[in-house]
């Protein structure tokens, strides 16, 4: 289900993906969603039966992997596919050496986060309007 996107194609789909989640249901805006640093990460895709369903990325911050953007389409949540996607992250990072992980979640998903071993480091901030939370993970 979940590969790193290589393909023009695939990086496509990733980009369907967080526009889907973070532009048309968050609100965030496409100047915002869409940074500078696209091309410095690698970029994951999950699909089911050809249809992407969920997608992130990965990209090394001060000798972490930054975890970053993560997003399963609305009508995949719910079926462990979130779960799925950041246990397959954190393999693609460990295997590229890192034994660091971090990453800004939502508040409101902080739970979901700390299910996987992250933990909330310092106080909440805003970050595309939106209230965020540093978590870190180490191994």
């Amino acid at each position: 289900m979940f590969r790193i996107a290589r393909s023009p194609e695939d990086l496509v789909k990733a980009a369907v993906v967080r526009g889907i989640v973070f532009v048309e249901e968050q609100g965030t805006s496409y100047v915002i969603e869409r940074d500078g640093y696209e091309d410095a990460s690698v970029h994951v895709l999950g699909e089911i039966e050809g249809e992407p369903v969920a997608a992130g990325r990965i990209r090394e911050v001060d000798g972490y992997a930054k975890l970053e953007r993560l997003a399963v389409r609305k009508q995949w949540r719910g079926q462990g596919h979130g779960s799925r996607l950041i246990r397959y992250m954190m393999d693609v990072a460990r295997e590229q050496g890192f034994t660091k992980f971090k990453l800004h979640a939502q508040v409101v998903a902080k739970g979901f986060y700390e299910r996987h071993g992250f933990r909330a480091v310092g106080e909440p901030f805003i970050e595309a309007e939106i209230e965020h939370c540093l978590m870190v993970r180490d191994a």
